[in-house]
């Protein structure tokens, strides 16, 4: 903004009779004075008149809020002293591309155009979309809304956006038009930036009569398909122009000193809200979690442990990057060198086999599909095939489970430690069961696990997170030599509490707590902290525990305690301390079992986890779904969904209605009765 502000003084000699001659100049003088920003002019005549004019002409400087690392060029020279150290997450890219320049950061094969990065290349591309979005009228601390899907394109805009010091609000393109737009409106954000033309053509009538939007960022596809373009009357860019703007910026920047000066610039703070996740619909009222830059980089700089990348391992990513889960482990993998492949649910089978990743990291749900089709595939072969199978599980898991008593990774919830002989007698068992089920092991992992692994592909671990692990599935990788490691986290840590190890891989747990995390369990009603293999309520605190809930500091106060310990509401225990026997390896970590507000009290008084019996009941593959309720009734009931394809088997099996297509209500029900029983 440019303002002039003009002044003129007359001065005039004083009257005679005060004893002051009149000033007599005949020469006119112009004096120009300059400051910083600012030009002020003098214009003296000499004359019987004294006339001084006065114009000072100032410019408002805009403030400039960056990421000292990432933009460190941009800013050299204008009184920044340079960092060294990550203060925002944007400024991982700078030293990722200082040390991979040349390495394949991503691999996004399913947009248009499909896209290949290097990290130096990703590093440009950020700074670009920065800059780009600063030209069209971004400002620091602003919200902008950020609803798209998986893509390199998304995560260019979420960095893009936080190192401008502004604020993402993220979302699905799945999620409905009316929970996008209260998002939207609560969130208070000021633009939008969609996965498509589709999208935008899904919320553009809702949004454009009832919010404003200073401008739209559309990050794939054509302009052309947008309908009513003119008339919803904001600009709309693509995200070609917004790079292609950005890119002109900061070549000007670069080239040009004056233009430099014309901001003042302002670090980001690592204490500065960096995004906005919404945790709840449409329903209630919206709980806007505020995670801040300190947040986020403590668990890029903390999973290392638990995720040993290094530089060119591939990983398999698929989840929503506005599930916290993904998003952490993105930018945490990114910082090792790894090569990320963008792929869909619909082509991950597919793309498990071509690209042969080192880690997945996924939702439990992921694992239980792979266990059903694997379970499928060898249901459905010949009778010996699947006898042999069948066989060399049973097998495998045996094996295991002596594996697991004389590695000492077993779960406990007794104090008291077992004697020196029922634990040496208990390891010498565990040894000489595993010595014998060895061979027939090692043969089964060559028959029948190798082709397991040739089509999933995943040599080092698959990571899950975001819900329980069913321990039918946790066992069943185990025993065909898949690692598979649980962890443990909500959207307000960030996620990640805790987390199970490669070198401790304590099946049924959710690992012990990460870097800089400290957890307990608490009595309910009391909130005394409990001893170890107590159950209670678990809570958490830490460096990754969220700012707070957006505009609602009541529902932060119950979620936080004034010592910063974070609710998580989850009902679990600690393993405790054991120096021999089964489970000297396992204390300390940490076992979850259900939600407090899931335990169905029945009338009887009787209290019910429905989390154990929805598991045990998974473990069928006739059931596909399963929910356990029955608060205040005197006995429990189950909504279930069954698995079509494998009820119509069973019945085949059972000879019930064998040679019609469609079972009745009844039959199907009574079928699923008799395997609830089991």
């Amino acid at each position: 903004m440019m303002m002039n502000l003009n002044s003129s003084l007359i001065w005039r000699p004083r009257d005679p009779t005060h004893g002051l001659k009149p000033l007599l100049c005949e020469q006119t003088t112009l004096i120009n004075y300059k400051l910083p920003h600012r030009r002020f002019s003098f214009v003296l005549t000499r004359n019987r008149n004294f006339r001084v004019y006065c114009e000072a002409e100032t410019k408002e400087i805009q403030v400039r809020k960056f990421s000292p690392i990432l933009e460190s060029k941009l800013i050299s020279g204008n009184g920044v002293l340079p960092s060294k150290e990550w203060t925002t997450v944007p400024d991982i890219w700078r030293i990722c591309a200082e040390k991979f320049a040349e390495r394949v950061a991503l691999n996004d094969p399913y947009h248009d155009p499909p896209t290949n990065m290097t990290y130096g290349q990703l590093e440009q591309e950020i700074l670009n979309f920065c800059e780009g979005v600063r030209v069209i009228g971004l400002k620091p601390d602003e919200k902008i809304a950020l609803f798209a899907d998986n893509s390199c394109r998304w995560l260019i805009a979420d960095q893009g956006i936080m190192a401008t010091g502004a604020i993402n609000v993220v979302r699905g393109t799945r999620s409905s038009a009316e929970e996008l737009l209260q998002i939207y409106h609560h969130s208070e954000s000021v633009a939008l930036v969609v996965d498509d033309p589709a999208m935008l053509n899904k919320v553009s009538g809702i949004f454009h009569s009832q919010v404003t939007i200073r401008f739209v960022i559309v990050l794939w596809g054509d302009k052309s398909s947008i309908t009513n373009a003119e008339a919803l009357k904001m600009p709309i860019y693509g995200y070609k122009e917004i790079i292609d703007l950005g890119l002109e910026s900061c070549t000007a920047l670069l080239c040009s000193e004056d233009d430099r000066k014309q901001y003042t610039y302002k670090t980001i703070n690592s204490d500065d809200v960096a995004t906005l996740m919404y945790t709840s619909g449409t329903t209630g009222n919206p709980k806007g979690v505020m995670l801040t830059h300190k947040n986020l980089l403590h668990q890029i700089m903390n999973l290392w442990e638990i995720v040993p990348a290094v530089p060119g391992v591939r990983f398999l990513s698929m989840l929503p990057p506005w599930h916290a889960y993904e998003r952490a482990c993105e930018y945490f993998t990114f910082t090792h060198g790894i090569e990320n492949v963008y792929t869909t649910v619909k082509n991950l089978k597919d793309d498990l086999r071509r690209y042969q990743p080192h880690y997945v990291v996924s939702v439990p749900l992921v694992y239980e599909t792979l266990y059903s089709g694997i379970q499928k595939q060898i249901s459905s072969s010949s009778t010996v095939r699947k006898f042999v199978a069948l066989l060399f599980l049973r097998i495998s898991l045996a094996y295991m489970e002596a594996k697991r008593i004389y590695e000492g990774k077993c779960l406990t919830t007794n104090l008291r430690q077992p004697s020196y002989l029922v634990s040496i007698l208990d390891w010498v068992w565990a040894r000489i069961v595993a010595a014998m089920l060895l061979p027939l092991h090692m043969l089964a992992k060559k028959v029948v696990y190798s082709k397991i692994h040739s089509a999933i592909g995943v040599s080092k671990a698959g990571i899950s997170g975001g819900g329980s692990l069913p321990p039918h599935v946790d066992k069943f990788f185990e025993a065909i030599g898949i690692m598979v490691q649980n962890g443990y986290g909500l959207t307000e840590s960030s996620p990640v509490l805790a987390a199970r190890r490669p070198s401790c891989n304590v099946l049924g747990s959710i690992g012990h707590p990460i870097r800089y995390t400290e957890i307990k369990v608490v009595d309910a009603e009391t909130d005394a902290v409990l001893p170890c293999g107590s159950k209670g309520i678990v809570k958490a605190r830490g460096p990754q525990v969220m700012k707070g809930y957006y505009k609602n500091p009541l529902a932060t106060k119950q979620a936080i305690d004034e010592n910063g310990w974070l609710d998580t509401g989850d009902i679990g225990w600690i393993c405790p301390p054991h120096s021999r026997g089964r489970s000297r390896k396992a204390a300390g970590v940490i076992v979850l079992e259900g939600r407090a507000k899931d335990t169905i009290v029945l009338s009887s008084g009787e209290n019910v986890e429905p989390s154990e019996i929805e598991e045990a009941a998974l473990r069928s593959n006739l059931f596909q779904q399963i929910v356990v309720f029955g608060q205040d009734r005197r006995r429990l009931g189950a909504l279930i969904v069954p698995n079509k394809d494998e009820v119509l088997l069973e019945a085949k099996r059972l000879s019930i209605d064998s040679d019609t297509p469609e079972l009745s209500t009844e039959k199907v029900t009574n079928l699923l009765h008799g395997e609830l029983r089991k």
